[in-house]
Parts: structure tokens; sequence; C-alpha cells
């Protein structure tokens, strides 16, 4: 099982992507570096991680979107 998350910057920005259970407990960090403008791809490999219900944040200067996401094996 893995996570395939594909995000764009618009300009040069550090982008910081983590993974929350559904208690909030940080699970893992899959990105916490500057990206220039362009479309990226990052991956969370979840083999270890329990069927549920998972929390991904991006982050970048002002703003914050969080995606639900469920896990099942």
């Amino acid at each position: 099982p893995v996570v395939t998350i594909t995000f764009s910057s618009i300009e040069m920005s550090k982008v910081m992507v983590n993974v929350f259970d559904i208690r909030g407990r940080k699970l893992a960090t899959l990105s916490d570096q500057n990206y220039q403008p362009g479309l990226y791809t990052l991956n969370w490999d979840a083999s270890s991680y329990a069927s549920g219900v998972y929390l991904i944040t991006l982050t970048t200067g002002k703003t914050r979107l969080t995606q639900k996401v469920l896990l099942l094996k």
C-alpha cells in the first residue's frame, strides 16, 4: 500500500508534508524542503501502518491543506 501525493508549486517555497493518525500524532514527514515552481509527486509507503483513517497535511508559507486518507489493506 503506497499513497501518492501530487502537488504543484507556483513559486519557490518551502513545502512540508506530514502524515498524522486520526488522534493527531505525527507519524511521518514526507517532505520538508524548498521546491522550485513545478509539479511534484511524493510517495508514502504505508505498508507498516494499520488500516484506518490518516490525515496528510501540506504546509507552505501561508497555506495549509489537509486531506483525509482511508488506508485499506
